[in-house]
């Protein structure tokens, strides 16, 4: 008996010895891998097999995760890689070129201030478009295009009448879906503009066989002036195609300009760009929007300024979501999609839109629009600053205010936001004619006498400037008509007199003119009758 216990006894201590050894493997497994351990660790004992480390089991394991841990603790703080300042992948083709490297000098040269506010934009910008483009299958360096046509700036407006960050024309914009009425322009939405643009440079990619400088050329001219000058050039080479007499000079610096453009984004720290301070890239969820909201609503359940939510939302003209659309897509501040869902859910329907556009119709009258949406004289003259009542036009645009406590801010808004882009000129070279200059720059011979105040002669001289293009005008949505100053005439009608040749003597209209003295459309004018007018002083005959 005592021998078989002591046989039990001493198959007991064997396993003993041998389960720490199984339990040493099965910790080292659990433990993260560091490969600093072995060259930090001091006793070189740690790197040896287990089975000629000395000392018992239970020691080796002890050992072992001591050095780990104070390996952990001793190694030196590994320094964060930094960040690109901005993202250059690579994926499209650089070039070396005597018309790049001249925009290279300008670029940090005269223009280092105007392109620095360009790539500081461009932290705000260029994730965004990068992440669609990738969607598309685009080049993502081809991102960096937007900065050429609008600086980066949401709210560009050319002398062409192209909107947004990517310059679309309204017809363009139609064939990829960018709508834009009296509320919205979609060419200024970030997303849907870049979404529009990276499917049309996909288009002109494929039109050109695969090749994306002629494809880019093209972004800009025009896909049948390319092809015009690579039948005339008998080339294929964008850089022989600028030497032809085709493309228009702004065509010809298009693709230099992204170029050297993509050249500084490579390197910023080489060309003196990596101090600036670059925009945080931008960031924002979407909301629903059920029925016409005013923006001013919005903001306050989001707990954001009115300014800031605008700025998500450049593509908003007026001061609330489109009427003629439910379940509006809203851009507003991360981190408040929640708190504006609950709220909004809570929000009586006619307390979501505090204001009506009314477009002025035949037959309207203030008393009129007052009855049927059940609101003041006093406060539609107020919050459009009416001089005259019964000088509205036909056409003309009201803001009806349906609650109390309403602000001018619809009517401010009336006018529209764009950044319009300064007027384009031209320094007349020797042997240029105004038939050539018209089609360089795509515009009439008219056009160019118009502006220069040229009259019918078509002489120019060497060294002259021209101007190219219209004048960026500011649009303001038309509204009534407000006469600062004006007063009540009496006029009394003379032979020969007709409504027609009063009211082009007083430069009013002729239908207002009924509509003062309630006078039939068949109505006979007669010597010694008298009229009321409504005119201007500047304007009195």
């Amino acid at each position: 008996m005592l021998k078989i216990f002591s046989a039990l006894l001493l198959l007991l201590l064997l396993v003993g010895c041998f389960s720490p050894a199984q339990h040493q493997v099965q910790l080292n497994d659990s433990l993260p891998e560091q490969p600093v351990v072995v060259v930090e660790v001091p006793d070189v004992s740690a790197e040896l097999p287990v089975a000629e480390v000395a000392g018992s089991p239970a020691e080796v394991i002890t050992e072992n995760v001591a050095a780990e841990v104070t390996t952990v603790a001793a190694a030196p703080a590994v320094e964060p890689v930094k960040p690109a300042l901005l993202p250059y992948v690579g994926d499209f083709p650089l070039a070396d070129h005597p018309r790049i490297d001249k925009l290279l000098k300008r670029y940090t040269g005269k223009g280092r201030k105007t392109f620095g506010t360009w790539l500081e934009r461009a932290g705000r910008y260029i994730h965004g478009i990068q992440e669609i483009f990738a969607e598309e299958g685009v080049p993502l360096d081809l991102a960096y295009l937007a900065m050429i046509e609008s600086g980066f700036n949401p709210r560009a407006y050319s002398w062409a009448h192209a909107a947004g960050p990517w310059q679309f024309i309204e017809s363009t914009g139609n064939i990829y879906g960018l709508k834009n009425d009296w509320w919205r322009d979609e060419r200024l939405d970030l997303g849907k503009s870049t979404r529009a643009a990276a499917k049309h440079l996909k288009y002109l990619h494929a039109r050109f066989d695969g090749d994306w400088y002629l494809a880019v050329a093209a972004y800009n001219a025009g896909g049948g002036k390319v092809r015009r000058a690579v039948k005339a050039s008998n080339s294929r080479d964008f850089w022989v195609l600028t030497e032809g007499k085709v493309l228009r000079e702004e065509t010809r610096d298009y693709l230099p300009k992204l170029l050297a453009a993509l050249r500084v984004v490579k390197d910023l720290e080489d060309y003196g760009f990596a101090d600036l301070d670059f925009a945080e890239p931008l960031t924002y969820e979407t909301v629903s929007v059920a029925t016409a909201t005013d923006l001013e609503v919005v903001a306050r359940l989001c707990g954001v300024s009115y300014a800031d939510l605008k700025q998500l939302n450049p593509n908003l003209k007026r001061w609330s979501t489109p009427p003629q659309l439910r379940n509006y897509p809203l851009h507003v501040p991360l981190g408040t999609a929640e708190q504006f869902r609950s709220l909004y859910a809570e929000l009586p329907e006619d307390q979501r839109a505090s204001y009506h556009r009314h477009q002025i119709k035949a037959g309207d009258s203030l008393l009129a629009l007052a009855k049927k949406y059940r609101i003041q004289v006093d406060d539609i003259i107020t919050l459009n600053r009416i001089k005259n009542p019964r000088a509205l036009q036909i056409g003309d645009n009201l803001i009806l205010p349906l609650q109390e406590g309403f602000t001018r801010l619809p009517v401010a808004e009336l006018s529209d936001k764009y950044v319009r882009s300064r007027r384009k000129t031209y320094r007349v070279r020797s042997g240029d004619s105004l038939w050539s200059i018209a089609n360089r720059f795509d515009v009439t011979q008219k056009q160019l006498r118009v502006w220069n105040k040229l009259g019918w002669s078509n002489l120019i001289k060497p060294g002259q400037t021209l101007a190219v293009s219209a004048r960026g005008k500011r649009r303001v949505a038309k509204v009534s008509r407000q006469p600062v100053v004006s007063r009540k005439l009496i006029y009394k009608v003379m032979s020969g007199d007709t409504l027609w040749g009063i009211g082009r003597q007083f430069d009013v209209e002729t239908e207002m003119i009924r509509v003062w003295n309630d006078l039939s459309n068949s109505h006979l004018l007669h010597p010694g009758q008298t009229l009321t007018l409504m005119v201007p002083i500047s304007r009195q005959g």
